[in-house]
């Protein structure tokens, strides 16, 4: 064989072994189950690490409830080095969706929104969903299912769970289901409407209790003081009141003190308030039976969770990689009984 031929056998030969290293390294790359990153979870990553600015727009602080909600709202916001947050309140759903425009034209990465108005504020969630930036709704829904999250407590039970708790006071009064009973309503919204129906529901079952008036006090003290003051004056029997939020009760437990017939009603509400518990230890008349939870920390939890979606993150325990569309808090029953337990100096609210 001469050099020139065992030349060319040992190139052909080296030519094969760089072929087959090739072709090996392809297949193992292929075949490996620890996938490389990919631009995509890169950017991913980075995104998790980056910086936020997150909107937030809520109703003005005209009663306890709201007030205590904002704040919650700016603390957790405050607690995150990487988030910036731009806080909006309005005391109208036209300042409101327009407080949202604006922050649709500042391109923040999220907003988180307490509607004054349900359907007032639907326009401006569904053009939130078209800027591609993710909603969160807090407290009162909108009428559309274009929003990333919401969180509120649970409407439709405080209306049920009140209305239980109302007819057993009167059995134990009167010896029977059976009375006549006003109820002290909130703004129009979902929140409204889920209290209404879910007391409803509940009395239907029982046709001596009858709801002999109804008026809205829009969740304010002093709204519900005049609604509550039309009501006594109208009518001379009133065995109970429904009341849908604390801050009412407030008002219209002065109304009633005022007509001089605290010793003929009771009532039932819900919400939380420190000053409701207050009532409550002292035995005050009229006296109010039960206060379903209704926590302003809701908002300090919607910003916690926008800034999970943002990063992509799931909650810390759950098996779930992503943040759910829709969570719904608890409302637990404070009695006279167990009002000890709920009793907080340090409350907001």
């Amino acid at each position: 064989m001469s050099r020139k031929t065992i030349k060319l056998l040992a190139f052909a030969v080296m030519i094969a072994v760089i072929l087959s290293a090739c072709s090996n390294g392809k297949n193992k790359a292929s075949e490996s189950p620890i996938a490389t990153p990919s631009s995509s979870q890169e950017d991913s990553d980075n995104a998790a690490g980056g910086n936020y600015t997150i909107g937030i727009s809520l109703p003005a602080a005209d009663h306890g409830w709201m007030g205590a909600l904002i704040a919650n709202a700016k603390a957790e916001a405050d607690k995150h080095e990487n988030i910036k947050s731009i806080v909006y309140t309005a005391k109208d759903p036209a300042k409101q969706t327009s407080d949202i425009e604006d922050l649709i034209t500042k391109k923040v990465d999220a907003i988180v929104m307490l509607p004054i108005e349900s359907a007032a504020l639907t326009p401006a969630a569904e053009k939130v969903a078209k800027a591609g930036i993710p909603l969160i709704v807090v407290d009162r829904a909108v009428n559309t299912e274009s929003y990333r999250l919401y969180v509120g407590g649970d409407n439709y039970g405080i209306g049920y769970g009140d209305a239980k708790y109302l007819v057993d006071a009167l059995v134990k009064r009167k010896g029977k289901a059976e009375g006549k009973i006003i109820e002290i309503s909130g703004v129009p919204s979902s929140v409204t409407d889920l209290r209404s129906k879910g007391f409803r529901d509940y009395i239907k079952d029982y046709p001596g209790v009858q709801i002999i008036a109804s008026q809205p006090g829009d969740f304010t003290r002093e709204k519900a003081l005049k609604a509550m003051e039309n009501i006594l004056q109208a009518n001379k029997e009133i065995d109970a009141v429904y009341s849908q939020d604390d801050d009412m009760t407030v008002g219209i437990v002065q109304a009633i003190k005022d007509a001089k017939r605290a010793e003929e009603m009771f009532i039932v509400s819900s919400g939380g308030m420190q000053e409701i518990y207050k009532m409550m230890k002292e035995k005050a008349k009229p006296e109010v039976v039960v206060s379903l939870t209704y926590s302003p920390t809701m908002s300090g939890t919607a910003v916690k969770l926008a800034t999970l979606i943002l990063e992509g993150k799931a909650i810390e325990g759950f098996w779930e990689k992503s943040v759910p569309h829709h969570i719904v808090l608890e409302a637990t029953p404070v009695t006279p009984d167990n009002v000890n337990a709920f009793l907080n100096p340090d409350s907001k609210y």
